[in-house]
């Protein structure tokens, strides 16, 4: 199968899925009239921004395996892409990683200003658990109660922001590969993750499926992360919508750095073997989620 058949199917459900989400996350963007209207507007600036919208992705397609409604997974979509952008929000700030650009346009800090963005970012984190919390989600209390534990999980100490505070600590610092791996799988892996796992959760899946879908998630997410690093040394700011060179120029500890460009995407096409591996269980009703791990490392943005 040639590289355009195999990522043909996740670039389609990629772009249907952009578009449902946009129209989403219209509806629950809160409105305001008053001084506070900035803030709402700095949310709406970052969210509509574009983007590969990967999680919403996961989220849709998890969900399908599972025959979860659309409204149920678009919910949850808009979720995972408001703690997303919060955190997208937050990274480029000048106290974190001080980026100027983001997603081609420049980063909200720059648009607005510091402290704009921080309630933004803020915002967004409390509206995603609004959403998960809403009846519109699943009409089970215990499946929305068992979503919301699980983002917070997630996103928390153990998780996202955890793994930022590692890789802001860890910066011209030599780690080793399990160290370097690990900050990744809190940085990075787990809201990916989480996004898929949330299907599963919606679907009451068994134990077993829903085993298979973390593991697809975690290989995804760490080979995501190695072509991230490999776009960084070697890509183009224009295309990448975001300034080339940073991780470098910061010393950051990434597996490109400590493996050398090779190795490391001899590592990335291994992960991302075993995640397709994970889905077998699954057989046909995956072949967009293999699609999917296809295009992540041969992604160009």
């Amino acid at each position: 199968m040639t590289m355009n058949a195999d990522t043909s199917l996740a670039r389609l459900a990629l772009k249907e899925t952009a578009e449902s989400l946009e129209k989403q996350l219209t509806k629950l963007l809160p409105k305001a009239d008053g001084l506070e209207a900035r803030v709402v507007e700095a949310m709406d600036y970052a969210l509509m921004a574009g983007g590969k919208r990967l999680r919403p992705f996961l989220v849709m397609q998890g969900a399908k395996l599972f025959s979860v409604s659309e409204q149920a997974a678009l919910q949850v979509a808009a979720a995972v892409e408001c703690a997303h952008t919060y955190s997208l929000i937050h990274d480029d700030l000048p106290c974190m990683d001080d980026d100027d650009m983001r997603r081609g346009q420049p980063s909200v800090h720059k648009k607005f200003d510091e402290a704009t963005a921080v309630l933004a970012g803020d915002a967004l984190l409390t509206l995603a658990f609004e959403i998960l919390a809403d009846e519109k989600t699943h009409a089970d209390p215990r499946v929305r109660c068992e979503l919301v534990a699980a983002f917070a999980r997630a996103l928390g100490a153990q998780g996202m922001v955890g793994g930022q505070m590692f890789d802001l600590a860890a910066e011209n610092r030599d780690l080793d590969q399990f160290s370097i791996t690990r900050m990744q799988n809190m940085k990075t892996g787990a809201l990916i993750v989480f996004s898929c796992e949330a299907g599963a959760i919606l679907g009451k899946a068994d134990g077993r499926r829903r085993h298979a879908l973390k593991g697809y998630a975690h290989d995804l997410g760490l080979a995501f992360q190695i072509v991230d690093d490999l776009l960084d040394k070697e890509g183009d700011s224009e295309e990448l919508g975001k300034t080339a060179g940073k991780d470098e120029d910061a010393g950051k500890a990434t597996l490109v750095s400590l493996l050398g460009v090779e190795r490391a995407r001899t590592q990335a096409e291994m992960l991302i073997a075993q995640a397709i591996e994970h889905l077998e269980i699954f057989a046909e009703k995956a072949d967009v989620l293999r699609s999917m791990a296809h295009f992540v490392i041969h992604r160009a943005s």
